[in-house]
């Protein structure tokens, strides 16, 4: 039967548009869903400010009234002219194991960039580097976190079979809390610690954390301003996302440095929610909330989502004082391990710094590019 595809236009497509992907990866052992009502305003243009800086097109794939695919284009205006670039993007790609839905869905997508005179697309890429990224190539055995790519081994043959290669790899490191560190890690801790010009701030309450979260993503704007697909964040985009995330953030895992009051490094774990939320299987109510808490403080599991240095005070050791601190906190509150999110083998100095205190990569995710 031929495939037919249909843009999303009314809100009963675009609820085919969230959930068919729990329909896509029902036999899927790992899948992690998206949590619902964050979905629903991610796809809202009026909920989601990127929506006003691209231009998007998002698709179903049916093959008589059984929807078997979506895709979503998205050309972002301001970063391809602050970047000098004219390149499109495809993100949230999800269909069955058969080369004729994705062939339609993605081509489909490269035609539409190439009317609005792209010369390359890549993917998966969603508005920004905050979005999942890619698709996992290697490390499919592990289970899930938040916010990253959770796709099925055959989506990156369907991908590489419609001419695509690699543009980019990310890579996930797991850090086992019983290992002893080097030696050297200790010195430059009491070094940095040391240091009258830097001030180490821990924090035991959410409210007291409220007040940096703005002034930790401004320093963040800076620090990540070289990162492959980054976008700054405005104000207001500061303030949704830290509605966004701030409830599930335990305190005793920000670390902060401050240089004359002021915000210049940060390292950000959080509690793994991937058994609360596959429980939950993406609903907050009636229960899922519940299942999502409990998760959280069962969990022996720390993921590392976000960590930065500004530029003008990095190379100082202050990655060494608020990971020695962090290990420190988790340790103590019993956890076992660390999984570090999403980090670009461009990343060279991080990698290695990683490497050398006994963290191991095991998953790896590539955004593909093809030029049109």
């Amino acid at each position: 039967m031929d495939v037919e595809l249909r843009l999303v236009r009314t809100r009963s497509d675009l609820r085919k548009f969230i959930h068919l992907p729990a329909e896509i990866h029902k036999d899927h052992p790992n899948w992690l869903p998206p949590v619902y009502v964050d979905e629903w305003n991610f796809f809202n243009p009026q909920k989601n400010k990127a929506f006003s800086h691209c231009d998007t097109l998002m698709l179903l794939a049916f093959r008589g009234q059984k929807a078997v695919g979506r895709i979503m284009g998205i050309i972002h205006n301001s970063y391809n002219q602050a970047h000098n670039e004219k390149f499109g993007r495809f993100g949230f790609l999800e269909c069955y194991n058969d080369p004729t839905i994705s062939h339609a869905l993605i081509s489909h997508i490269e035609e539409w960039a190439r009317e609005k005179g792209m010369e390359k697309i890549i993917g998966p890429y969603g508005f920004c580097d905050k979005d999942p990224q890619g698709l996992m190539i290697e490390g499919f055995q592990y289970p899930p976190v938040l916010a990253a790519p959770c796709n099925e081994e055959y989506m990156v043959s369907l991908v590489e079979n419609e001419g695509y290669e690699k543009e980019v790899d990310c890579q996930m490191f797991w850090y086992d809390l019983n290992h002893v560190l080097p030696k050297v890690y200790d010195r430059i801790f009491q070094r940095v610690s040391a240091n009258p010009e830097y001030r180490l701030l821990e924090l035991t309450r959410r409210r007291d954390l409220k007040p940096y979260i703005i002034p930790l993503l401004k320093m963040m704007n800076e620090a990540y301003s070289h990162i492959y697909g980054f976008v700054p964040m405005d104000e207001e985009e500061m303030k949704e996302f830290a509605d966004r995330y701030l409830p599930i953030v335990n305190p005793r895992f920000v670390k902060l440095v401050l240089h004359n009051g002021i915000v210049v490094a940060f390292l950000l774990g959080i509690p793994s929610l991937t058994k609360g939320i596959q429980r939950s299987k993406g609903y907050l109510f009636p229960f899922g909330l519940i299942h999502i808490l409990c998760a959280s403080r069962l969990t022996r599991q720390l993921d590392l989502m976000l960590g930065g240095v500004r530029p003008d005070h990095q190379r100082k050791g202050l990655e060494i004082l608020m990971s020695m601190r962090l290990i420190k906190s988790a340790i103590e509150a019993d956890y076992k391990n660390f999984e570090v999110h999403l980090v670009l083998e461009t990343n060279r100095q991080m990698i290695a710094e990683m490497q050398k205190a006994g963290a191991r990569p095991h998953k790896r995710f590539r955004v593909f590019k093809k030029m049109l």
